[in-house]
């Protein structure tokens, strides 16, 4: 029997740190210039591309963490760190926007950006392993599931959603949001140092 307690916690720790809002922005912004089917080929594949390395990350987290010689509390704390700059730059209003892969701005080119660092980056890949360590795979797995099937929705209904979210309500929800995510870096920080402090005892 899974345990659905924390589901809905992580729910909202993935949808702040996916930032689907803010990734929309870039990606309406690369896409723009592209047919219809175009746009929809190319949100499918960068969440293909998201989705594969979020749970290639889910199911081989403690493998990796074998391989390169750490802990999970070591990697939580180096995580948490990355958490509190990624909380910092979005709230104090930083924007998100790599830069375009290319004049040509091909279906695999924009797909690569959305993918990862826009929606896979070091932040979802530490809480995709800390939570999996936390709160066990099935229950991790169905929250990036929920996060990255409205992602999907949300890129798919592109030209409709851009008439109504603006890109000065994505910055405000991204500035809110961040202050979310720092907090999440801090608690990761602190559990993580208890531990090993603990350890060394």
């Amino acid at each position: 029997m899974v345990d659905l307690t924390h589901l809905p916690q992580l729910v909202v720790l993935f949808f702040v740190i996916f930032d689907p809002l803010a990734s929309f922005a870039v990606f309406f912004a690369l896409t723009e210039e592209m047919t219809a089917a175009q746009r929809r080929r190319t949100a499918l594949l960068g969440l293909l591309v998201a989705a594969a390395l979020s749970y290639l990350v889910l199911f081989a987290g403690p493998a990796l963490l074998t391989l390169f010689d750490t802990t999970v509390d070591q990697f939580r704390v180096a995580g948490g760190i990355v958490l509190g700059l990624l909380g910092i730059k979005m709230s104090l209003g930083g924007v998100f926007e790599p830069a375009a892969p290319g004049q040509e701005r091909s279906a695999q080119a924009v797909a690569a950006v959305i993918a990862t660092p826009l929606l896979t980056g070091p932040a979802t890949i530490t809480a995709i392993i800390v939570s999996v360590q936390d709160f066990g795979k099935p229950v991790t797995a169905l929250a990036v599931g929920i996060v990255l099937a409205g992602t999907a929705a949300l890129f798919l209904s592109a030209p409709l959603v851009r008439r109504v979210v603006n890109r000065t309500v994505i910055q405000v929800l991204s500035t809110t949001l961040g202050l979310i995510t720092l907090a999440w870096g801090v608690r990761y920080v602190t559990d993580g140092l208890t531990a090993i402090l603990k350890g060394a005892r």
